[in-house]
């Protein structure tokens, strides 16, 4: 399943959780945007966030060990 929002600032956020194993790093660079249902897989809880978290995102999707998110 691939979830997106329209981030402002930061381009799209795409989310392929089928390939999210819960390593939750997201989570720790960007937790205003990201949390983690309680099978462990990553949720979005703000698709379009202020402009203000994207190199936490920008981190987020860098830290990410599956590849499940990205900005487009």
């Amino acid at each position: 399943m691939t979830l997106a929002g329209r981030a402002s600032g930061i381009g799209e956020i795409s989310v392929e959780r089928d390939r999210c194993v819960g390593a939750g790093q997201c989570v720790l660079a960007a937790p205003a945007v990201f949390d983690q249902d309680e099978e462990g897989l990553v949720l979005v809880l703000d698709a379009r966030p202020s402009a203000s978290p994207s190199d936490a995102v920008h981190e987020a999707v860098r830290a990410c060990p599956s590849g499940a998110l990205a900005l487009g």
